[in-house]
C-alpha cells in the first residue's frame, strides 16, 4: 500500500476522533445527545490506567482462546460439511436440511441450549461462537465447491487420479477463495457473538468486564471494552485475510491502480541484436 492510502487513512481516523472530541467537550444535544458520552481524553486515561492492571490481560486472554477454539472447530468443520454437502448426494440430503434450518437461528439465541446442554459456562461460549462462525464457512464452501468448473477434476480423472488425488490437488485449491471468504465473515461474526455470550454468561472476558462496566456506570471503561473489541476483531480478520493471500498466491491479482489509472503490466521488450 502507498503511503498516500495510509496518510489518508490515518487522517480519516484523526478526522472522527476530533469530531468525536469536538461533540463530547461542547456537550452538543441535537437529536443525538453527546452530553454523557466521555471525551477521547477520558477514554484515552481510562484505557492507560486499564492497560497497566492484570484483569485487562486476564480477559484479553480469555476472549482469544475462546475465539481460537470455536472458530478453528468451525473452520475446519464447516470445510468438511461444506465440501461433503457440495459432493455428495447422501451428503446433501442428511446434512443440507439440517444446516438450512439451523442456519437462520442466530448464534446467540442458543445461549439457552448451551446452558441447558454443555456442563460448563466456558464450554458454553465456545459453543456459541463455533456455531456463529460454522454457517458462514459451510455455506460459502458449498456454494464455491460447486462453482468449481468439471473440467480439471476430468483431467485428473482421465490421468488416473482417484478421488482422494480430485479432492486435495483440484475441489479443496479451486475452492480456496470462497472457502477464505466464509472465514472472513465467520471470524467477525464469532466476535459479535462471543461478546455477548460473555455477557449473558461469562465471568471474564473483554464482554463481560464490558457490561460490568456498564453496570457501575463507568462509561470511559465501557469505551475502553468497545475499542478493545473492535482492535481484536480487526486484528483477527486482517490475520484471516493475510492468510488467505498467502493461501491462493497463485490466483491473478488485479492491476495497481496508479493515479487514478489503472498501471499497465510491464512486458519484455526484445532486444535487437547488431547485424554481422
Amino acid at each position: 500500500m502507498s503511503p498516500g492510502r495510509w496518510l489518508l487513512r490515518g487522517a480519516s481516523l484523526a478526522a472522527a476522533l476530533g469530531l468525536w472530541q469536538l461533540l463530547t467537550s461542547l456537550d452538543v444535544n441535537l437529536w443525538l445527545r453527546f452530553e454523557q458520552f466521555p471525551t477521547v481524553g477520558e477514554v484515552a486515561s481510562a484505557f492507560a490506567d486499564r492497560v497497566g492492571t492484570g484483569a485487562y490481560w486476564q480477559d484479553l486472554g480469555h476472549s482469544l482462546r475462546r475465539i481460537g477454539v470455536g472458530f478453528v472447530l468451525a473452520a475446519v468443520l464447516g470445510v468438511a460439511v461444506g465440501t461433503a454437502v457440495a459432493r455428495s448426494r447422501w451428503a446433501a440430503d442428511l446434512l443440507g436440511p439440517l444446516v438450512e434450518v439451523v442456519r437462520p437461528v442466530p448464534a446467540i439465541a442458543l445461549v439457552p441450549v448451551a446452558i441447558l446442554l454443555l456442563p460448563t459456562n466456558e464450554q458454553g461460549i465456545v459453543f456459541i461462537t463455533f456455531a456463529a462462525a460454522f454457517f458462514p464457512v459451510a455455506v460459502s464452501t458449498r456454494h464455491a465447491v460447486r462453482a468449481l468448473t468439471p473440467v480439471w477434476e476430468e483431467a485428473v480423472l482421465t490421468m488416473g487420479g482417484g478421488r482422494a488425488r480430485v479432492l486435495f490437488s483440484v475441489v479443496l485449491p479451486g475452492a480456496l477463495p470462497g472457502i477464505f471468504g466464509g472465514l472472513s465473515v465467520g471470524i467477525g461474526v464469532s466476535w459479535i457473538c462471543v461478546i455477548s455470550a460473555e455477557m449473558i454468561s461469562g465471568e471474564y472476558g473483554v464482554g463481560y468486564r464490558t457490561w460490568q462496566d456498564y453496570t457501575v456506570v463507568d462509561y470511559p471503561a465501557v469505551f475502553v471494552g468497545m475499542t478493545t473489541i473492535g482492535a481484536l476483531g480487526w486484528l483477527t480478520s486482517t490475520a484471516v485475510e493475510l492468510l488467505g493471500r498467502r493461501a491462493t498466491a497463485w490466483l491473478p491479482r488485479p492491476a495497481a491502480h496508479t493515479g487514478g489509472r489503472t498501471a499497465a503490466p510491464r512486458t519484455a521488450v526484445p532486444r535487437k541484436e547488431p547485424v554481422a
